[in-house]
């Protein structure tokens, strides 16, 4: 594995910080602290019309506090850090950090303008991993494991009906302008998935399932979901990435170590799962972040598997088949269990 100099580790780190700032240097209107259940979230309120207008910020916590007591000092430098922006993704691609591609990245920004991000939805499959690469300081491989044609953007539904704001502009009018077309589906009226025309990209909603696997309604991104078993683990805690494209995309990803043990399961859960193709990469990019992790971040890595492992005895099987066919990796995760 080849590691990223320390001149990228700073870089990206401080390309993520700024564009964090952004995210809140944008807000219109006084901050309000809302309680939800035993979470409390933080929205700008402002007057649309005859209405009141909440936009919602970010879950409560001191990083968020910090921004929004700065909001003055935010709005002020904003051009400075729209120009530094620049200079750090510069900068990151003459160090060797892999770039977004062009249709992608032209894609994960419209998501994010309207957005996507900001109310919780999460990359998840490959265009996750391949947003690692900051995150864990090392050069991912290229092709093979890391090629990808779909972007998958997860959300928990009781996420989505309690932050009470939503996508704008709406995310058909995003596709539409981005010259996607919705594909049909089983369920008629119900849209979770959209193809753009010559390029083959793929856009697919996902939300966690706790039992039959329907479609369900993401009401903050307006869309239509396929709700997956194991996705909640996947999920839940997750993280700010930056993707290299222009001055920098603020996108959501998983925690690499949640990642890595829930493609496991997955690998295991696909059709004819021993021989797939896509159970293969899946394994291949597992085997990839369980050896990364291990030097750096072995406890992040021995709290996720002993996590999934402690769920039940399907959690269990899922691994274990897994793991009968990555030797390698099996001795890894005995090893930092035990430790």
């Amino acid at each position: 594995m080849t590691p990223l100099s320390s001149i990228a580790m700073s870089a990206y780190t401080d390309l993520v910080r700024l564009l964090k700032d952004d995210a809140v240097s944008g807000v219109k209107g006084k901050p309000t602290l809302k309680q939800r259940g035993d979470k409390a979230y933080w929205y700008s309120a402002r007057r649309v019309g005859s209405e009141m207008r909440f936009f919602y910020i970010g879950e409560d916590n001191d990083e968020t506090r910090a921004r929004i007591d700065r909001l003055e000092e935010l709005h002020e430098t904003a051009k400075a850090r729209q120009a530094e922006r620049s200079r750090l993704v510069r900068l990151l691609r003459a160090e060797g950090m892999t770039p977004t591609d062009r249709a992608t990245g032209s894609i994960l920004s419209a998501l994010a303008d309207a957005g996507t991000f900001r109310l919780g939805g999460t990359i998840v499959g490959t265009n996750a991993f391949r947003l690692f690469e900051g995150e864990l300081g090392i050069r991912l491989p290229l092709g093979g494991m890391a090629n990808t044609g779909d972007i998958d953007i997860a959300q928990f539904e009781k996420l989505s009906v309690a932050l009470q704001d939503k996508v704008d502009p709406g995310l058909t009018e995003t596709f539409s302008a981005l010259k996607f077309d919705p594909l049909p589906g089983l369920d008629p009226g119900r849209t979770w998935r959209w193809a753009q025309g010559g390029s083959g990209q793929l856009v697919e909603f996902l939300t966690p399932a706790f039992g039959a696997e329907t479609i369900r309604d993401l009401p903050a991104l307006g869309v239509n979901a396929q709700a997956l078993n194991y996705l909640n683990f996947l999920i839940a805690e997750p993280i700010h990435a930056a993707a290299i494209y222009r001055s920098g995309v603020l996108v959501q990803v998983p925690r690499p170590e949640r990642y890595a043990i829930h493609k496991l399961i997955i690998a295991d859960r696909r059709r004819d799962g021993a021989g797939s193709l896509k159970a293969s990469k899946d394994r291949e990019q597992a085997a990839f972040l369980i050896e990364a992790m291990t030097e750096d971040r072995p406890d992040d890595l021995s709290r996720a598997y002993v996590q999934a492992m402690e769920v039940g005895p399907r959690w269990r099987e899922h691994i274990a088949n897994s793991l009968t066919r990555m030797p390698d990796t099996k001795n890894i995760l005995d090893r930092i269990k035990v430790h």
